[in-house]
């Protein structure tokens, strides 16, 4: 049995292979669930009379335009389910996306995720795991779906230093500031930095260490 661990989506997307549209793409090998992961390399453009689940995408390279809405490099978008849209992309345009199934929609149109949102306290990690200070952390939920079980937004943080916990959710980050180390229950050890987009899968056991102020965008799936 392997280890549930992180993935690096970025060295992910880029053996994607060409000639993936909106929906399609290069599938992370995952186990069976509400939740995939896909690359692709976007060219051209079409139309999607309703997306299947929800979809959280992020633009890696070129850019891509949602109903009007352009998405440059780091920019990205919930795509709820039901939702009808237009989409256009440049030329070799790389995206990573996260889909979730099985709830309804929380919003009735696409929703980008803004980075410059204004961000409220948030709870902070278990006391018990914590290695040192309590960090100081906030949040801004851009969507949510109507079950409460997908979420997506931006999140920051002071230091602070974790010792390895049991994920009982897929998180999806991409880091906008900071850095941030884990280390998982295989001894398996990686650095993220500003930039950097990265799977800690469900199932996963992870220390977190980081020495710097970190913000990131998450798309979360947390089952009830």
């Amino acid at each position: 049995m392997s280890v549930r661990s992180f993935v690096d989506l970025r060295a992910f997307a880029a053996q994607a292979a060409e000639g993936g549209d909106l929906l399609g793409g290069t599938a992370l090998a995952l186990p069976d669930g509400p939740v995939s992961i896909a690359a692709a390399r976007l060219s051209g453009g079409g139309h999607v009379a309703a997306m299947p689940a929800d979809r959280f995408v992020v633009v890696l390279s070129g850019a891509l335009t949602i109903d009007g809405a352009v998405l440059a490099p780091t920019g990205s978008i919930v795509l709820p389910a039901g939702v009808a849209l237009d989409w256009q992309a440049a030329p070799d345009t790389l995206i990573v996306a996260m889909q979730c199934t099985g709830g309804p929609a929380g919003a009735d149109r696409p929703v980008a995720i803004d980075h410059d949102a204004p961000l409220e306290p948030s709870g902070a990690p278990l006391a018990e795991l914590l290695i040192g200070a309590t960090p100081a952390c906030r949040n801004h939920t851009d969507y949510r779906s109507a079950t409460g079980e997908f979420l997506c937004g931006t999140w920051d943080s002071t230091p602070y230093f974790r010792l390895p916990m049991r994920y009982r959710h897929y998180e999806l980050m991409h880091l906008l500031d900071g850095a941030v180390t884990f280390v998982d229950e295989a001894g398996r050890t990686a650095t993220f930095t500003a930039g950097d987009i990265f799977l800690v899968e469900q199932g996963a056991e992870c220390s977190w260490e980081s020495q710097t102020f970190v913000k990131k965008v998450y798309a979360i799936y947390r089952p009830a």
